[in-house]
């Protein structure tokens, strides 16, 4: 079985809260899950926006369950795989692929200083390709709607690999602050390194931060030697090292 079935497999066999952000743009339904503890404060978190990073789709799934038996306050809205065509091409045909099926990288195709940063790609390609215009693609566009949709205080998103942490986005000083701060808590009860990337633009993250106003972070999982895609023998390591992201966030 692989991801994409498991995920649909754990999607209708959750009990709780469910339904679909939107589709992809080969026509598969993008499924959200809702673990509600409270009603504040409320989290989304997306994961595999980016296809070889699927391991996060597993992570996404250990992750849920957890906050089912442990979570303590605080609603949450998983997104277990946003990037479904994506992984389908990257299980089938090429691992290292990183698109959409249109060949746009939906991780770059958001509207926050799109089309500028360092390794920006204006044609089709299986990475860094902006796309024709901002959110021209189903994909990105269903997450800003559901994004808009939900109001979340707080996004993550999921990525692989590197061990690391991106908190920043041009953010006024007030709001730098506050977001260093959360940043660091992630990195001490992850063992992550905290770093900006002044070089990337047009990001999920990104257009939070810089249109929603909202603190947002990028966790890339996995340790940088390991290979793409990383192979779920790394899960656990993985799992244990995020086990406490969602109650710190939830608990403040």
């Amino acid at each position: 079985m692989d991801i994409i079935e498991k995920v649909y497999g754990f999607y209708n066999s959750f009990k709780g809260e469910k339904g679909f952000i939107g589709y992809t743009e080969l026509g598969k339904p993008i499924p959200y899950i809702l673990v509600e503890k409270s009603s504040f404060p409320t989290i989304l978190v997306q994961y595999s926006i980016h296809a070889r990073e699927y391991i996060t789709s597993y992570l996404a799934l250990c992750q849920i369950e957890d906050f089912v038996k442990r979570g303590e306050r605080g609603r949450v809205y998983f997104i277990p795989a946003v990037n479904l065509d994506g992984i389908e091409i990257c299980l089938k045909d090429n691992p290292l692929y990183k698109a959409n099926a249109n060949g746009v990288d939906l991780n770059v195709n958001f509207d926050a200083r799109w089309g500028e940063g360092k390794q920006n790609v204006f044609n089709k390609s299986s990475e860094n390709f902006v796309g024709e215009f901002p959110f021209s693609e189903s994909e990105s566009r269903a997450l800003r709607d559901f994004t808009l949709k939900v109001k979340p205080q707080i996004t993550l998103s999921y990525h692989a690999k590197g061990e690391e942490i991106y908190w920043h986005f041009f953010q006024d000083e007030i709001t730098e602050k506050r977001d260093y701060n959360i940043a660091k808590k992630l990195g001490e009860i992850t063992g992550y390194k905290v770093k900006k990337t002044p070089d990337s633009c047009g990001g999920y993250k990104d257009w939070c931060i810089e249109k929603l106003k909202i603190p947002a972070f990028t966790i890339e999982v996995g340790k940088d030697s390991l290979s793409h895609p990383v192979c779920t023998g790394n899960l656990m390591d993985i799992y244990l090292k995020n086990k406490e992201v969602l109650r710190v966030l939830t608990n403040g």
